[in-house]
């Protein structure tokens, strides 16, 4: 059994994605739906997941909940609320009350569009993420390498909540590593309040000018993300990492078939109960998932 902690779905007749306007997000633009990815799920013995936000409008994580209320694969969503506006933890439980609400698990909020780099350590956000931790809830932090301290801030001054740090904080991957990436992913990982997603960077390609045949395993080349993913390892450790996919936006380049190549690939060297760890144990602990889908 596998859980993959991070998918995302859109319809775009029902709700417009405005950030996939980005020129080099074309091949996103159009519908992927929960019907698209269940064969591809079903192929990898994908058995549980968690959809997550992907607008900032109230509107979407009702729909996120409804479509985890009528699905056998759906356990969790990670949805949205204003974390500036007072009132989030009104907003939380009126969430909490609506078909499907029961399933919710988290909320993000997509920081990497902010221009405040400390955006999460604003006193009003911080007074919204204490409402997530006393609702029960974790929250995801999507960033830029850069905003990673504001996420540090955040994190030290809400303990009694759990961070979830979306695809190791988007390092660019070629080019080799940044060490003050490296210097944040270890300042986060030091509280103990604090977990990651290994995503999104298993959908970066193999660069061009590489030699995939002497680093494959399972049929996937990962030289390229190893440095990376042995940073964050280190950072973590197996019982704080999460298998994600990111679909559909990190499988643009790999399908959803690479993804998951490359997250068993990476982590071929651990042993059985630590590859349990990152590819089932810690979702389902750290969003309190139950270990089978539930019944409709």
């Amino acid at each position: 059994m596998t859980i993959d902690a991070h998918h995302h779905v859109w319809d775009l007749s029902v709700r417009p994605q405005p950030w996939l306007d980005q020129p080099e997000l074309a091949p996103l633009r159009r519908n992927f739906l929960l019907s698209d990815l269940e064969p591809e799920a079903a192929a990898h013995g994908v058995t549980t997941t968690v959809v997550v936000q992907t607008v900032t409008e109230p509107q979407e994580t009702p729909e996120l909940l409804a479509l985890a209320e009528a699905s056998d694969l759906v356990a969790g969503v990670v949805g949205w609320v204003d974390l500036q506006a007072p009132g989030a933890q009104d907003a939380i439980a009126a969430l909490r009350e609506l078909p499907g609400g029961g399933r919710l698990v988290g909320i993000r909020h997509p920081v990497l569009i902010e221009s405040d780099p400390d955006w999460l350590a604003r006193p009003a956000v911080l007074r919204a993420l204490a409402a997530v931790a006393a609702a029960g809830l974790c929250y995801d932090v999507v960033v830029m390498p850069g905003q990673l301290r504001g996420a540090v801030v955040a994190a030290a001054a809400t303990p009694q909540l759990t961070f979830v740090l979306d695809h190791l904080g988007n390092p660019e991957i070629e080019g080799g590593v940044d060490e003050s990436w490296a210097r944040a992913i270890a300042g986060f990982a030091s509280l103990p309040n604090t977990v990651a997603k290994l995503s999104g960077v298993l959908g970066e390609p193999a660069p061009p000018s590489a030699d995939p045949a002497p680093v494959k395993a399972e049929g996937a080349p990962i030289a390229h993300l190893r440095p990376h993913y042995e940073i964050a390892l280190a950072a973590f450790g197996p019982q704080r990492l999460m298998f994600a996919s990111d679909w559909p936006v990190s499988t643009m380049s790999v399908g959803y078939d690479g993804v998951y190549a490359a997250a068993r690939s990476l982590t071929a060297d651990l042993s059985p109960s630590e590859q349990d760890a990152i590819f089932t144990g810690t979702a389902r602990s750290t969003y309190r998932l139950g270990a089978t889908p539930r019944p409709r």
